[in-house]
């Protein structure tokens, strides 16, 4: 293998690894960048700047208290390529198509199908724990097997976080809104009732990720 061919192939992992992490991140500078890679900045905004030409990423400045506003670089939707789509095209298909057979309350009963089904599978994995936070590091687990890129944050206040970077079926959801209604009820369901659960940012509504609030409810003698 030639020595150009094996520097394009390194060139193309660490691009790829930067869009990973900007999805992961969420907006970072060049700074931030070049500590996770442990390469100069200069290289790094060469990569950034490659990327920006493929329509990839992009950049915005944000303000900081001291000094000049930081550029901080973001993926743009056409980055989604490089993310499960969960068959997209397919799926909007078929809704359109299970819409016209059997009419929106047809659909909705399909939907409740599948959600029962989710809701059993998640259960089995799930187990019997009774510690929240165990159930959402699990429910983590499954929904970044599913392509969700799902993780746990603890809040100062003691509230949890559950955080999805990635939705596979977003288009399928913009046609579909009963996916998304299924998916919270599908969590409240999982979590159990002592547990209290409401959805704040939100991918369709423009949200960078879907953002589920959790605080477990307090027992009342």
């Amino acid at each position: 293998m030639s020595q150009n061919h094996t520097k394009k192939d390194v060139s193309t992992k660490t691009r790829r690894a930067i869009i990973d992490l900007l999805k992961q991140q969420g907006g970072m500078d060049v700074m931030a960048l070049s500590s996770q890679f442990s390469l100069s900045g200069m290289a790094i905004r060469q990569h950034l700047n490659d990327l920006k030409e493929e329509g990839l990423v992009t950049n915005k400045e944000e303000s900081r208290p001291m000094g000049r506003p930081t550029k901080l670089w973001i993926l743009t939707p056409a980055a989604d390529r490089f993310f499960p789509s969960g068959y997209s095209d397919l799926s909007i298909s078929l809704i359109n198509s299970m819409k016209e057979a059997f009419g929106n309350e047809g659909l909705d009963k399909l939907l409740a199908v599948r959600n029962k089904n989710m809701q059993e599978q998640y259960l089995q994995h799930l187990g019997d724990t009774a510690d929240v936070r165990v159930k959402l590091e699990k429910l983590a687990e499954i929904r970044t097997n599913e392509g969700y890129m799902a993780e746990v944050k603890e809040q100062d206040d003691g509230s949890l976080l559950f955080i999805e970077k990635h939705c596979p079926i977003c288009e399928a959801a913009a046609v579909c809104t009963g996916l998304c209604k299924n998916e919270l009820h599908l969590f409240k369901t999982v979590l159990g009732n002592n547990v209290h659960i409401e959805r704040g940012e939100y991918i369709l509504a423009g949200g960078r990720n879907c953002v589920y609030t959790v605080r477990q409810n307090k027992l009342l003698f």
